[in-house]
């Protein structure tokens, strides 16, 4: 029996390992085509359940909102509060980090509504980029990115979770510039990448929502001309993808690079159109479509 048992046990991983190494060979990434451009320097985009994308130009302290088949877009949010990271809640409510040292939910009546803006009585940097759990739990980075010294009234670059009632709660403070953030799809570990560095994190992700065990994943280098560590998404595979200083790079649950495309411009953020065969990019000026195979 127990030579059996060791028996299947062999074969069962032999499969996984097979169908892993499968999955790895069909995958590829098609070359970035622009699908709108002309913006001062877009991120956070966001796809919506009735098939559009929204994103922001921060500089121009807008959201807007592009649909297939078009270059065009509309303003979806005017005055944004400098927005930077957009997600949905389970229930679709798109939440807003802005750069004017706020995080907002976006009402019904198209007015944003105040989440948090202070950490112990002091104000917020400049949040950055979020992740959502499941269970409605958000999580969001908060460099100073969008803060003048004089503003600036915290020490630190916090990563933040705010709880269900509200609370705020800083998760990790070890990073001078934390940037992009995202779930495995499990939602069992949260990468953070390090503009600073170029490290990217993996922490596991405890019930109750705090960080434990931090593990370096990967490094894609410091900040170089084409911008730094920056916006991050995983697939229902696990893989990761993230925008960086040489472009979009593309990971295995294990930290392998799989794939690697560069631009002719700093990349920022990235995110799923209506399924995992469609991710679109940010960027300083456009926003790109690159098409997945796996």
């Amino acid at each position: 029996m127990k030579n059996t048992v060791i028996f299947r046990t062999f074969l069962l991983s032999t499969i996984l390992l097979t169908i892993s190494c499968i999955s790895d060979e069909q995958f590829s990434l098609s070359s970035p085509d622009v699908v709108t451009s002309g913006y001062q320097f877009t991120e956070g985009p966001h796809w919506l359940d009735d098939g559009s994308l929204i994103f922001s130009d921060i500089p121009a302290n807008k959201v807007y909102q592009w649909r297939p088949g078009s270059s065009e877009t509309s303003v979806f949010i005017d005055s944004s509060g400098r927005s930077n990271g957009i997600e949905g809640m389970p229930d679709g409510t798109v939440v807003l980090t802005q750069h004017d040292g706020r995080v907002s939910k976006l009402l019904e009546n198209g007015k944003l509504e105040i989440i948090v803006t202070e950490y112990k009585g002091m104000r917020l940097n400049s949040p950055n980029d979020l992740a959502i759990r499941s269970d409605s739990l958000i999580y969001f980075t908060d460099p100073p990115f969008g803060v003048s010294s004089e503003d600036q009234e915290l020490d630190f670059a916090g990563v933040y979770r705010i709880d269900k009632n509200g609370e705020l709660i800083l998760l990790y403070d070890q990073l001078a510039l934390p940037n992009g953030i995202a779930f495995s799809p499990d939602e069992s570990f949260l990468y953070l990448s390090d503009s600073e560095t170029g490290d990217i994190l993996k922490f596991e992700v405890l019930p109750n929502g705090d960080l434990f065990n931090e593990m370096l994943f990967a490094n894609i280098d410091p900040p170089g001309d084409k911008g730094a560590a920056d916006g991050m998404i995983t697939d229902s595979d696990g893989r990761l993808y993230t925008t960086g200083p040489n472009g979009l790079t593309v990971f295995d649950t294990e930290g392998k690079q799989l794939s690697n495309i560069s631009f002719e411009e700093q990349i920022t953020n990235v995110e799923w159109g209506s399924d995992e065969s469609e991710l679109y990019i940010t960027a300083a000026n456009s926003v790109y479509r690159v098409m997945v195979t796996k």
